[in-house]
């Protein structure tokens, strides 16, 4: 598989909602870090844990919007939802030895537009 594939099946196989088989796509020296939390998880176990026990509403759905691949490294933009939450996920990806060894994601935070700009830009 290319690098730019493995992430392809990482967020597919997120959307089964089994993140045990999902740490199963991650190196045996694993990392993820949330800069806007200053958290960092390592391991599979951990990874596998935290996303099992995370509280939600409902089944998490993943839509890939956009993904860039650069040698090692894939970045990717992630709309998630558990049927409440709506909310996008960036993530920068390392890939080593087939599996994926480092990812560091920003959940940044959407808000209204201010009005004063709005003779320059379009609602998306």
């Amino acid at each position: 598989m290319t690098n730019k594939q493995i992430l392809e099946q990482f967020w597919k196989t997120m959307a089964t909602n089994d993140f045990y088989a999902v740490g199963q796509l991650l190196h045996d020296d694993y990392i993820l870090e949330w800069p806007q939390s200053g958290e960092r998880i390592r391991g599979r176990e951990n990874f596998s844990a935290l996303n099992t026990a995370y509280p939600a509403a409902g089944q998490w759905t993943f839509n890939l919007n956009h993904i860039a691949e650069d040698g090692d490294l894939v970045v990717t933009d992630v709309s998630v939802s558990d049927g409440k939450l709506q909310d996008r996920c960036i993530t920068f990806s390392t890939i080593r030895d087939g599996k994926i060894w480092k990812q560091i994601e920003f959940w940044p935070d959407s808000f209204e537009a201010p009005a004063w700009r709005a003779q320059w830009v379009e609602k998306i």
